[in-house]
């Protein structure tokens, strides 16, 4: 009698889905381990595993026809856009097809009078503001990724950016998406207006992290450019009072398009790596205003008084073009800067603004309590903490500090009157945190919403949800 043999099957099972997803779009499948490889991981790339194989759509047509075939096979599939997810968004299981939409990145509508842009969603954060800022406009969100986060990775985990204290999140700059479920069904949610009558689906699905289905076309606000904007850089002696000078400013009613924070080790290493100048100091803000001459003028001179009450070591006004992009430089190559000398965990947790002093003393009693640094620099206008976890992922029980240090990070947002992610997403890496923030009947709620849109569980597998809560989902 031929016993059964586990890995043949395995094998016949892929070799079934490859064949059937080929003969619905036959240039778009890649299944050659070799390949697949490059989509094992995304940008929290401590944790990798190959899916069985990568689909590369060029139409919701075709993205429908390959959700179409996978939910009649069973097949899970974890949307992909760029790939630059830091919770783990795009991590694929063994077992599942990964849709990537890089492909579809056209332009569909410039609608300046309306001030609407249709775009696929595997267009490029930063192209957008692209395709129209010759006629003098923008789109607001901006990612420190946006060279190369996808529209819809930012809709999925609704990203923000350093500008988001004047225009918010992705949410607030987003209209409407053309949406495929996983029964390959395809919906337009929105549309070009603010807002869409009946239930908000839309807003529903930004921040859903694939797990109701796969935006392939976005309708996204675009403005007009300010007048004009200027930076300015406040240097500090100490963390804790670079957070109140934020307070400080938020509760003056003052509104700049941006606050930004690094400490001594960030503020460091984009030095060494950008060269922007940067004063010798222990805290860093960068404060743009936006506005005619005249209200830059008078916003500027709100902050200085501000920030004189907090005794600054250096107050620099931009004075030119090249001067205002030296200051963003090193805070747009920051994660790439400490990339270079640490390997690092990028959290985001986010808090009110006014505990920020407290935060920023407890993260530095928690670095010398697990041995392991800790830079920071973030979002300090909304409170958007980003502290890089530093570790060494070929030192045997660094990875699991780290881990344990930045739960202990997320508990305390939490504890403070926060939540656990402010723009990069739940993921793999806060899904057994998410009890911390919600009650049980919160989470049930939130799951029997996945219910609705996906009731057999295949959209983006072990993501978001605690293990042992989806595992009794699928099973049901």
């Amino acid at each position: 009698m031929q016993m059964p043999d586990p890995d043949r099957d395995v094998i016949a099972r892929r070799d079934s889905i490859v064949a059937a997803l080929r003969a619905h779009v036959p240039d778009a499948v890649i299944d050659d381990p070799a390949e697949t490889r490059a989509y094992e991981c995304d940008a929290l790339s401590a944790y990798r595993c190959p899916p069985l194989a990568v689909v590369l759509p060029r139409s919701t047509a075709e993205v429908a026809a390959v959700l179409g075939v996978c939910h009649a096979e069973g097949v899970p599939v974890v949307p992909r856009g760029s790939g630059t997810s830091l919770s783990g968004g795009a991590l694929p299981t063994a077992d599942s097809v990964i849709l990537g939409i890089a492909r579809m990145n056209r332009v569909l509508e410039v609608d300046y009078d309306n001030r609407f842009i249709r775009v696929e969603a595997g267009r490029t954060n930063l192209s957008v503001t692209g395709a129209v800022e010759a006629d003098g406009f923008f789109y607001a969100p901006d990612p420190s990724s946006q060279l190369a986060c996808a529209i819809a990775g930012n809709i999925g985990m609704n990203s923000g950016g350093a500008h988001c204290l004047k225009y918010g999140v992705t949410t607030n700059n987003l209209l409407g998406v053309t949406l495929v479920t996983m029964a390959g069904e395809v919906l337009e949610i929105g549309g070009a207006h603010m807002d869409a009558g009946g239930l908000d689906l839309l807003g529903l699905i930004c921040g859903s992290e694939g797990q109701l289905g796969v935006v392939t076309e976005a309708t996204l606000r675009i403005l007009p450019k300010p007048e004009g904007a200027r930076p300015v850089l406040i240097g500090f002696d100490a963390n804790e009072v670079a957070g109140a000078c934020v307070a400080d400013i938020i509760k003056a009613g003052v509104l700049p398009v941006a606050i930004e924070f690094m400490d001594r080790p960030c503020i460091r290493a984009c030095e060494d790596f950008a060269h922007a100048g940067y004063p010798d100091c222990e805290a860093l803000l960068i404060v743009e205003v936006e506005g005619s001459e005249a209200e830059i003028d008078e916003q500027l001179g709100l902050i200085r008084q501000i920030a004189a009450r907090h005794d600054p070591v250096e107050f620099r006004e931009s004075g030119s073009e090249e001067e205002s992009r030296k200051i963003w430089l090193g805070r747009k190559s920051a994660f790439g800067a400490m990339g270079q000398i640490n390997d690092y965990m990028c959290l985001d947790g986010t808090i009110p603004v006014s505990a920020l002093p407290l935060v920023l003393r407890r993260i530095g009693e928690m670095s010398a309590e697990f041995g392991l640094g800790v830079a920071n620099v973030f979002h300090a206008g909304d409170g958007n903490m980003h502290p890089l976890i530093l570790y060494d992922a070929n030192k045997q029980g660094d990875l699991e500090r780290c881990e344990a240090f930045g739960a202990e990070i997320l508990k305390l947002c939490v504890e403070v009157g926060g939540c656990l992610t402010g723009e990069h997403g739940v993921g793999i890496e806060k899904r057994d945190l998410m009890a911390v923030q919600y009650a049980p009947a919160d989470l049930e709620a939130q799951m029997r919403v996945k219910d609705v849109f996906d009731p057999q569980w295949l959209l983006n597998p072990a993501k978001v949800f605690p293990l042992a809560a989806s595992a009794r989902r699928r099973a049901a």
